[in-house]
């Protein structure tokens, strides 16, 4: 998150500029200020090309699903992503317009977007009913103050009904792409968000170049002129620019969003970053070109707006800080159905690989199941064998197999544990059930496929079992605790079983 923050923060700012500068005509290729839709057309297509070069050179685009045309398959987004990326295009388009409004700074314009977008967090949180903390309401208080402030600067800026009209357009884009985003992808399996990202990659821009040109061809004259007469000028490299190097933010932006985690994690980063480009930006113009700098109730709304994203972040930072620097532990969950075989299993692994690796004082491993009918139940004979033949029968201290006794989920369980990992998508749903809340922090143990049940099976069915859960776990930690790729030897892949 802190590399892509940075990728983020640094792109943003020549994308800021460069629509400034050309709209302000303080280019030296064009000196007469270019309208926002005039140099829109040039902007898309240098995001098409940006775009196309980067799925091609980096093999994205692979991800993509594929249609039948005839004898050929081509890849092609689903209809979820295509609505995404439609969302996304309108997000692209009036972020870009919102810079050309003459009489508002960048700092400005950044303070009303990232300052809405602040206050649609909570908000969508109690729409789909998720619990919203503390932080949540102070960080959307102060994202309020925030906006008051700069509004309130009367005397430095001249808010249009037109770039009223583009934030707003801005806030419906985010909203209706984090609702869709949230319900597709973002969930800790890696192909899913790989396919999310690039299809509505795909989609945003190609979406709002039909937007474009339908504006065009509806007789807007900036926009007409876009794509005819000004494509020929020095100016419309410039222009096709601003879409190279918003291409590049939206690829940091995408990837911070779409991570496992939940949208506190995102949004704050991404708040921060832009806000603080947007401050370089904007004085690095009025150093080099003369524009008007900030003002200073403008300074003061940033203040608020910063701290409207560490109240957000701060529930996150404060598990991190116990986890990382004061050594308190950092409670997983590992949830089957019975609580007797598959995440006992995955706990008593688990205590063994965090101590070989030394950080088992980060660590308080438990399980619990979603259908436990007999609580206070032994790990089954079968789990315990499996185990052993892993060299795991006799763990010392909480890890031991012989200690544990099978007990339901309940919401407490699930409001404690940093993260939930669950065999199945089955038990997922199970939990995601009596703790919304938790949604974001419950994953799949294995995101590629579920753990099927063992019990009842023969001890081979069990063995395969536990090395299922053995490289899971290992995967699983090996995020947690941001160890190397290779730092065990992993195991071999035996297929499925059950």
């Amino acid at each position: 998150m802190g590399w892509l923050t940075f990728g983020y923060f640094v792109s943003y700012i020549p994308y800021a500029m460069l629509v400034k500068a050309l709209s302000s005509g303080v280019t030296p290729l064009s000196t007469q200020p270019v309208n926002g839709f005039e140099l829109m057309p040039a902007a898309v297509l240098g995001q098409l090309a940006a775009m196309t070069v980067f799925l091609g050179l980096t093999g994205r685009w692979r991800h993509m699903r594929r249609s039948r045309i005839g004898r050929a398959r081509i890849p092609v987004p689903g209809r979820e992503t295509l609505v995404a990326g439609f969302f996304a295009s309108l997000i692209i388009g009036s972020t870009t317009m919102n810079y050309t409004f003459s009489g508002v700074s960048i700092l400005f314009m950044l303070l009303l977007m990232r300052g809405g977008v602040l206050v649609l967090s909570p908000l969508v949180d109690m729409t789909r009913k998720r619990r919203v903390t503390t932080s949540s309401w102070v960080a959307l208080c102060l994202s309020l103050i925030a906006v008051s402030v700069a509004l309130g600067d009367v005397h430095s800026y001249s808010l249009t009904l037109a770039a009223a009209l583009s934030v707003l357009t801005y806030l419906v884009g985010y909203l209706g792409r984090f609702e869709i985003m949230i319900r597709v992808a973002k969930n800790g399996v890696v192909a899913t968000d790989r396919r999310y990202f690039v299809e509505e990659h795909v989609a945003a821009p190609v979406c709002l170049a039909l937007l474009l040109g339908a504006g065009a061809l509806a007789g807007q004259p900036q926009l007409s002129a876009g794509f005819t007469t000004f494509l020929g000028t020095p100016a419309a490299l410039a222009a096709a620019g601003i879409g190279v190097a918003y291409e590049v933010l939206f690829v940091f932006a995408s990837l911070i969003y779409l991570d496992r985690r939940e949208y506190t994690w995102g949004v704050p980063a991404w708040a921060f970053a832009s806000l603080m480009s947007g401050l370089v930006a904007s004085f690095s113009l009025a150093w080099l070109a003369g524009l008007q700098a900030p003002g200073t109730s403008q300074l003061i709304a940033l203040a608020f707006g910063v701290g409207a994203a560490g109240a957000l972040s701060y529930p996150s930072a404060a598990v991190w800080w116990r986890t990382r620097s004061t050594g308190a532990a950092c409670r997983v969950l590992f949830v089957c159905g019975g609580n007797t075989s598959r995440s006992p299993m995955a706990e008593v692994i688990a205590w063994a690989q965090a101590a070989e690796a030394g950080v088992a004082h980060l660590f308080r491993f438990s399980s619990a199941g979603v259908a436990t009918t007999q609580p206070a139940s032994p790990m089954t004979p079968g789990a315990r064998s499996a185990l052993a033949e892993l060299g795991l029968q006799r763990v010392p201290g909480r890890g031991n197999p012989r200690r544990h006794r099978s007990r339901p989920v309940t919401p407490e369980l699930c409001r404690v544990s940093f993260v939930i990992y669950c065999m199945t998508r089955a038990h997922r749903d199970r939990v995601i059930a009596m703790a919304p809340e938790a949604e974001g922090r419950t994953l799949c143990l294995d995101p590629r496929r579920d753990i099927p049940n063992p019990e009842g099976q023969p001890p081979d069915v069990y063995r395969r079992c536990a090395r299922h859960i053995q490289r899971s776990v290992h995967v699983r930690l090996r995020e947690l605790v941001g160890g190397p790729e290779g730092a065990a030897a992993p195991l071999s892949d035996e297929g499925d079983y059950g």
